[in-house]
């Protein structure tokens, strides 16, 4: 990335102030972007450049590429006359027009999504025979990040699951690893989904509120079926509103089984670790955004990737044996309410996925894209955990309604890279063209082609696993009747700072039902994980607190769950750099200078667009006042003391505060400033910048602060910041 360049740059070229006249290709795609390998339908490589499978061609054609003329005026008899049903060009606009829109997924509509490779370390050779798990091996993967609740139109920031989805094109075939960002699940049988799903989404007569879980219909379900809790939990704590996709922790939330070489076999529990730590929004920062930015997340991933940033997670298993009775310290591995603390089993490292293009299009790709938790290679299957077995119908389901059909996965994005001979005929949007008269087996006509195989030549087998003699019963083991032990493990493992927050989004949430009932219900599942946080919340109600109705337990904390207390590199963070304009540009250099150097995305703000400067050293801005607002930097440095722009009032920018004009401080300052101190983010003064520190009310030498003469120097202490995401000293909490 250049000293003038920034992400988001909508097209590979400079558009022109007037329209273009001569004739020209298609541009190619930006340098971060890629489509899906060319292979065939039926998983041939094609050797086809990608330039090959988009549209191509200079002049504008109808879509059987004959060339058109004139693409503004229906065919009319005169020039105000009807329109004529004989315009054909119309009727194919129109109605491919009308057509564009495919049903949106029930659940994690909102979507972003990027492509990658992964490499395997080999640490996996000895618990699974998958062959892209061998040490050394590259995987093409594509990854689609998501929220659960909302819809396509919903915001990114909301508090809510993420969905963390990732497609292997392995050479056995494809390989979908279907998880979320938090390792346990609200239900333990998918017979249950559609109900949490119905009840967290919008209430059906008035569809409101959207993408949220703050209403009455959710926590009626959650606090009547409290096997629940524990998901409900995570969800009120800092994971439920996460920095960025790039700084989420991922989780199969199942139990897998492996199966190597000789046979033997081996549960294990999926995680991604990213490799710039697990962070996340304060609630007010969260809110922000989604009106400032509702596509934050997909911008920042975007962007990063962009930028040469290329987000990265280290694939890790928990291992268990594969005991009869498939329990692990008193833990049972087929309840996807529970997970394993990694103090008990730690996460092994068996691969690095890295991020490094975006895709061309979102509808063919991100939209498009089909994960399936049955789409399985050699060397991975299933357990008898209920959601999973439900999701193993749920999923091929869902697909045929949304993309026509099923033949789902011959579109691009979902093709493997392995050869198909499926036997698999016709049907909507069938684009193999298949040879031979004899789909069936076993036949003579074509050869006796296509012939099973062995577990020598790369079938795919089943473990064989024994099932127990057993009556025909809708019920559960009585393992699964514990909703609360490891809920009160997760708030016991939590910093103090972590528990402010968690106490701060069930009194949100809370008090946002209209139910009264709802709302002591909801305290009587608190008293049960903790009594502190239930006398906080049901204070912030204004209800009394009751007691636990079941013995609490007295778990030992895991600190792993918590996002505090260490460093992460800053690769891809994002600094704003606040200027007066022309004035203190050396200081600017030095700071874009510092930023890039450590890896990170610096955004120049200033009182307008435009450049600072002429020639070869002219600093880009990238934000002006009117512009910029704390949420999308991770870090303030301000360089000048910038006074009130023309633009600065009221009438014209709301964000301007009138009265605040007498500081001599543009206003929208101030409050960039205000705003970043208190949502824990480091602040960084050079020269007269601490002239605005002053005027904001924030002290030179509050914890997270660096103020000095030379921009360097406070970028350094800036970045040291950084790694430990944000200035924690700044809150005080009392739990």
């Amino acid at each position: 990335m250049s000293d003038n360049e920034i992400p988001g740059a909508p097209g590979p070229e400079p558009a022109q102030i007037d329209e273009p006249t001569k004739p020209r290709g298609p541009l190619p795609p930006k340098h971060d972007q890629r489509g899906p390998e060319t292979v065939s339908p039926t998983g041939q490589p094609t050797g086809a450049g990608q330039d090959k499978v988009a549209q191509g061609g200079a002049y504008l054609t109808n879509a059987q590429g004959a060339r058109l003329y004139d693409t503004d005026h229906s065919l009319k008899a005169g020039p105000r006359g009807p329109v004529l049903l004989q315009d054909h060009h119309l009727r194919e606009k129109i109605t491919h027009f009308d057509h564009e829109r495919i049903p949106e997924r029930v659940v994690h509509a909102r979507g972003a999504a990027a492509h990658g490779v992964f490499r395997a370390y080999g640490a996996a050779a000895g618990i699974t025979k998958a062959a892209f798990l061998a040490e050394g091996a590259e995987t093409p993967v594509f990854v689609r990040f998501s929220t659960v609740l909302g819809s396509r139109g919903s915001a990114d920031t909301v508090r809510d699951t993420r969905g963390f989805a990732t497609k292997f094109y392995t050479d056995e075939g494809v390989f979908d690893l279907v998880g979320n960002n938090i390792p346990v699940f609200f239900i333990q049988d998918a017979i249950k989904f559609p109900d949490i799903i119905h009840a967290g989404k919008p209430h059906p007569d008035r569809e409101i509120p959207q993408a949220q879980s703050a209403h009455d219909t959710f926590w009626d379900f959650v606090t009547l079926h409290t096997e629940a809790t524990h998901h409900t939990l995570w969800n009120m704590s800092d994971r439920g509103i996460p920095r960025s996709y790039r700084m989420m922790e991922g989780f199969g939330v199942h139990t897998f089984r492996l199966v190597n070489a000789e046979g033997a076999t081996t549960l294990v529990k999926f995680h991604w670790k990213p490799k710039l730590g697990v962070h996340s929004q304060v609630w007010e920062e969260a809110q922000i955004a989604c009106g400032m930015d509702p596509d934050f997340h997909r911008r920042d991933l975007a962007d990063a990737i962009e930028a040469g940033a290329f987000p990265q997670w280290e694939l890790g298993v928990q291992t268990f044996p594969d005991a009869e009775d498939q329990m692990f310290e008193g833990i049972d591995l087929l309840d996807p309410t529970k997970f394993v603390p990694e103090e008990l089993a730690p996460v092994r490292p068996i691969g690095l996925m890295t991020l490094n293009a975006n895709p061309s299009n979102y509808f063919a790709e991100t939209e498009q894209v089909a994960f399936h938790v049955g789409h399985l290679v050699p060397g991975i299957d299933v357990t008898n955990d209920a959601l999973m077995q439900g999701r193993l119908f749920s999923y091929v389901d869902t697909q045929i309604t949304r993309l026509g059909g099923p033949n789902f996965a011959q579109l691009p994005i979902n093709r493997t890279h392995a050869p198909v001979n499926d036997m698999l005929r016709d049907g909507m949007h069938q684009t193999a063209v298949h040879r031979g008269v004899a789909p069936y087996r076993p036949n003579s006509l074509d050869g006796g082609c296509p012939f099973t195989a062995g577990a020598d030549t790369g079938a795919y087998i089943e473990v064989p696993v024994d099932v127990p003699a057993a009556r025909k019963v809708r019920d559960a083991a009585a393992s699964f009747d514990d909703h609360f032990s490891q809920a009160r493990l997760f708030w016991l493992s939590m910093t103090p700072t972590e528990r402010e927050h968690i106490t701060a989004a069930y009194a949100f949430e809370l008090g946002k039902c209209w139910d009264q009932a709802i709302k002591e219900r909801g305290l009587r599942v608190l008293a049960n994980i903790d009594p502190e946080l239930c006398a906080r919340v049901a204070e912030g109600l204004g209800l009394p607190a009751p007691g636990a109705s079941e013995p609490l337990g007295s778990p030992e904390p895991s600190p792993a769950l918590s996002q505090l207390g260490h460093t992460w590199p800053v690769e891809g963070r994002v600094v704003g750099i606040v200027t007066s304009g022309e004035s203190g540009l050396d200081a600017v250099r030095e700071a874009r200078g510092a930023v890039l150097g450590a890896g990170m995305v610096p955004l120049v703000i200033a009182p307008s667009g435009g450049k600072l400067g002429s020639g070869n050293d002219a600093v880009t801005v990238q934000r002006t006042f009117a512009t910029a607002r704390s949420i999308e930097f991770d870090a303030i440095v301000l360089v000048g003391a910038p006074a009130p722009a023309p633009d600065a009032y009221g009438a014209r920018d709301a964000k301007t505060d009138d009265g605040a004009r007498s500081t001599g401080v543009d206003p929208r300052v101030l409050l960039l400033v205000t705003e970043a101190f208190r949502h824990g983010k480091a602040v960084g003064a050079c020269g007269t910048g601490a002239t605005v520190l002053e005027k904001a009310g924030v002290a030179a030498d509050a914890p997270g602060v660096v103020a000095g003469v030379a921009a360097s120097t406070v970028l350094d202490g800036v970045t040291e910041l950084l790694a430990g995401h944000r200035a924690w000293d700044r809150f005080t909490p009392t739990l």
